[in-house]
């Protein structure tokens, strides 16, 4: 039974290698291509801001919001994607000197990271010069990848399996009909997702891997942690949600009735909590994934402390 786990294995790690292959693709050459954001046009669709919800009166505020999403949108994945290299970086040390398929899967996981990475640096450089001053993003990656690299490799491969989970639900978001979505933004979730998508399958096997090597207790301790990593990223979303909806609010130009700014306030933390939180919750893959490794007590704690953030 090991020996047909261990061969199941290997032939997903090949086909990861063999696909990466295929879908190469390069930040100029096939995403941005030369263009520019369009400012006439929102660059989340409205399912992934959930603009519709925040009881903005036009069209022209509607973009607006979606617009200062986009941009944080770029920053957290960058952010994250920090954090994620940094560990498939240090669990490849496990394959060094043994499975070298393994090995270069992992290494071209991260090769894709860095690419990631520099994508969503250069989408905020483009949005920033044309984007009115007053914008913050007020988390800082380093900081926040020492805090996430401190926890168990279980936990963060957890987080980052869940991440970018929620990777391939936000890229189904992007493909609805919305006429007035960003062609040039809805590429780099087209190109972001296609590279993440066999992600997802390596963040599965080194999970799986190291679920295999814990004991009860550890495996206790791990499920603290990664409530714990979901709780601080809560802690950002909030920090953040609260930064961009006073930069909305200055931006608009008329005053809103204290009703209408807390409507705001509240709209924007629940949008982000569904995109970086409730969207990987909500792939059934994600607590299949989950819920083989962990017991009932453990799958109802994590649910309880959820239920405050979703």
């Amino acid at each position: 039974m090991n020996a047909a786990i261990d061969l199941n294995h290997a032939v997903r790690y090949a086909r990861c290698i063999e696909i990466s292959k295929r879908i190469r693709w390069e930040i100029d050459r096939d995403v941005i291509r030369g263009r520019q954001f369009d400012f006439r046009r929102k660059f989340l669709p409205d399912r992934l801001s959930r603009v519709r919800e925040m009881g903005l009166s036009n069209a022209e505020e509607q973009r607006l919001m979606s617009q200062i999403q986009g941009r944080t949108y770029a920053n957290m994945l960058s952010l994250v994607e920090r954090f994620i290299n940094a560990e498939i970086l240090e669990i490849s040390r496990a394959h060094w000197l043994g499975d070298q398929t393994a090995l270069e899967a992992l290494v071209r996981f991260s090769d894709e990271e860095l690419k990631h990475q520099e994508l969503f640096r250069r989408i905020e450089r483009m949005i920033a010069g044309d984007m009115p001053e007053g914008y913050t993003f007020l988390p800082d990656p380093n900081q926040v990848a020492a805090r996430v690299l401190g926890k168990s490799t279980w936990a963060i491969l957890a987080l980052t399996c869940h991440i970018e989970l929620c990777i391939q639900a936000h890229y189904r978001e992007s493909m609805d009909a919305d006429a007035g979505m960003s062609e040039l933004y809805r590429d780099v979730f087209l190109f972001h997702w296609r590279e993440e998508s066999q992600h997802v399958i390596l963040d599965e096997l080194e999970w799986g891997r190291e679920n295999a090597r814990l004991d009860e207790r550890q495996r206790e301790r791990a499920v603290d942690e990664l409530i714990e990593l979901v709780q601080a990223m809560d802690g950002l979303l909030q920090t953040q949600a609260a930064a961009d909806a006073d930069y909305f609010l200055r931006l608009c130009g008329h005053r809103f009735s204290t009703e209408q700014s807390h409507a705001i306030h509240g709209g924007m933390l629940r949008a982000y909590r569904w995109q970086y939180i409730g969207s990987g919750i909500e792939e059934s893959r994600f607590l299949e994934i989950l819920g083989r490794m962990i017991s009932v007590a453990q799958a109802r704690r994590i649910h309880q402390a959820l239920v405050p953030l979703l």
